[in-house]
């Protein structure tokens, strides 16, 4: 019977194990990376930028809140 052990799959038969991966690869990753910080980054400042509430609570009929102690 023939051992199958060297068709197991194992990590130092990929190519990318212990620090061997292609220098494209890396730069790909690293691309990923930032274009995913960026675009969260704009996402951010457009959801908070545009995100102005006005503080005033009341309408023309009530005023709002009345701070004033009797």
């Amino acid at each position: 019977m023939k051992s199958n052990m060297n068709n197991e799959p194992s990590l130092n038969k990929i190519d990318d194990y212990n620090g061997k991966e292609s220098k494209s690869k890396r730069n790909t990753i690293r691309l990923v990376i930032i274009a995913l910080l960026v675009l969260g980054g704009i996402y951010s400042f457009f959801k908070y930028d545009n995100n102005q509430v006005s503080d005033y609570v009341g309408t023309s009929e009530n005023p709002g809140i009345n701070t004033t102690k009797k």
